[in-house]
């Protein structure tokens, strides 16, 4: 959360000249119900559940594209294994803890996980995530340290690893 991953899959699928999708996109247009709105109404473990349906359906139906994952999709539902696939090219955006906080201390109202929470605690939280999930973040084929960097730099910086 917070690393850019919708903005550089936008910006990513461009200059490849192939369809992008966000899979937050896909779950809402499955479910006709936003994000914020199904964890509200039904939590986390239903939401982990049809944001896995989704993804594997998503892979199956498609050639090639740019698809942007939400940041607990890898921890959940064996859906690191999907990212190990042959043919799938899965990129980590890494980004430190001053990073993330500076970033989604201005967009926690708009994330369900994280809008509840003082900007002490948004700091103890990104800190807690990123060590449960760093075993998962770290299955991705390549890894792309984010900070300081535009979406347009990640974006190249992807583009030289995959050509």
């Amino acid at each position: 959360m917070g690393s850019g991953k919708s903005t550089v899959g936008r910006v990513l699928s461009e200059k490849l000249a192939i369809e992008g999708f966000d899979l937050d996109d896909l779950i809402e247009d499955s479910q006709q119900k936003s994000i914020s709105d199904i964890f509200n109404e039904k939590g986390e473990v239903y939401f982990r559940k049809i944001e896995s349906q989704v993804f594997r359906a998503f892979l199956d139906s498609q050639k090639s594209f740019v698809l942007a994952l939400g940041g607990g999709t890898p921890c959940y539902a064996n859906n690191s294994e999907l990212l190990r696939k042959e043919g799938v090219v899965s990129v980590y955006l890494k980004a430190s803890v001053d990073t993330l906080i500076q970033r989604l201390k201005t967009t926690k109202s708009t994330r369900p996980l994280i809008a509840h929470l003082s900007d002490e605690a948004l700091v103890d939280y990104i800190n807690k995530h990123l060590f449960d999930r760093n075993f998962y973040y770290h299955q991705a084929k390549y890894t792309v340290a984010i900070d300081n960097k535009t979406p347009e730099e990640v974006a190249d910086e992807i583009l030289k690893i995959i050509a």
